[in-house]
């Protein structure tokens, strides 16, 4: 089957690979019909992982079961089904308890699996023709059939849940003004998911105009740290105040203002002081405890400079971590169904698999309006 194959930084292409097979009789084989490309593929494309030349890239994936294992239960050939990016097996501590984004079982030595990703394991990744699902009754959400929204569901596999993350570690309740930093596919998100939890007030801070713009389309207020100091202007249209909760959706290759280099704990810190006292962060914005291109030793390291004596003064309460997506995929996929959201906006680009080279190019230098890509890999 054809894939797309990490080459070295800055470069994949589309190779054959081995088809996937049923290895368990919990195992499902699906033929991918869309499969996104996340910003975090974008850490390893620019090899800034531990990600090793050969690699199938990804982990946003929606499609039809070809072929199902004898021990699966819930789950027919035909049906069209969405995976978490967690592959988890539903039954260990994390598992049982609701993280399943830190499931114990499935990556022998770590907390978490994943399709497609470094070190989260040997499932291989779904930017393919098809794909094979572990424990698949556990990990597979079905769909209504046929090819409606289609790019809304696709999103339920990962930034959807990921920016609806960010706000259940920040306590967003009705009410709240929250301060999104980073307008990408999971800022928006996080923006969006603030919006439909009756937030009254949702800032989204970056730079790049068609982030911003599609930020203000939703009824977020848009903050170009290019314009000035983020933290300034939140606080000017908070009456000097700050924002109840802040969520960020950056993570480590956030950019120092104004400069043109990287400053990893920029948006921790702005953060800290953007929000008011005894409020909350959430942080879903991916940290690593390696960086190999990081812009100091200390970074290299995934130790960062945090402002942690502003924060314990101002008791601010803080969540971090991958989302566990299955303790939220069911209630979005309906409120998708019943026309309640529609994530799709975030999404800039519909391609088929041959264009993924390019799209990786594109999307990776924010080119021509690349804000989400969803690749098809049978058209």
């Amino acid at each position: 089957m054809r894939a797309v194959v990490y080459k070295g930084p800055f470069e994949v292409a589309i190779e054959q690979v081995e088809d996937p097979r049923i290895q368990h009789p919990n195992d499902v084989i699906v033929r991918v019909t869309s499969t996104a490309i996340c910003g975090s593929d974008l850490h390893m494309y620019e090899g800034r992982t531990a990600a090793e030349p050969g690699i199938v890239f990804g982990h946003e994936n929606l499609g039809v079961i070809e072929e199902a294992g004898e021990g699966v239960t819930s789950l027919s050939r035909g049906d069209r089904v969405v995976m978490p990016f967690n592959v988890a097996c539903g039954f260990c501590k994390n598992c049982t308890a609701g993280f399943t984004g830190f499931c114990v079982t499935v990556n022998p030595g770590f907390a978490g699996g994943a399709y497609g990703y470094v070190a989260m394991g040997p499932f291989v990744g779904g930017q393919a023709e098809y794909v094979r699902v572990p424990y698949a009754d556990f990990n597979c959400l079905k769909l209504p059939e046929g090819t409606e929204k289609e790019t809304d569901f696709v999103l339920l596999a990962d930034i959807f849940p990921t920016g609806y993350h960010g706000n259940e570690l920040a306590d967003v309740r009705p009410g709240d003004s929250v301060a999104v930093y980073g307008g990408g596919p999971v800022g928006l998100m996080a923006a969006y998911s603030a919006i439909l939890r009756g937030a009254s007030k949702v800032f989204v801070v970056d730079r790049v105009a068609e982030r911003l713009q599609k930020a203000e389309e939703i009824g977020a207020v848009p903050i170009d740290f290019t314009q000035g100091n983020p933290v300034e202007q939140i606080r000017e249209q908070t009456a000097g105040e700050g924002t109840d909760k802040g969520i960020d959706a950056v993570g480590y290759q956030a950019q120092a203002r104004g400069e043109d280099r990287e400053e990893p704990a920029t948006v921790l810190n702005s953060l800290v002081d953007t929000v008011r006292p005894t409020g909350a962060l959430g942080v879903p914005g991916l940290y690593v405890p390696r960086d190999p291109g990081g812009p100091d030793e200390q970074a290299k390291q995934g130790m960062l400079v945090v402002a942690i004596g502003r924060l314990f003064e101002k008791g601010l309460r803080v969540g971090t971590g991958q989302c566990n997506v299955k303790r939220y995929n069911r209630q979005l996929r309906d409120l998708i169904i019943e026309d309640r959201a529609q994530p799709s906006f975030v999404v800039s680009h519909e391609l088929p698999l041959d264009q993924a080279p390019t799209a990786y190019e594109k999307f990776d230098k924010r080119t021509e309006g690349y804000t989400k890509v969803v690749l098809h890999p049978h058209d």
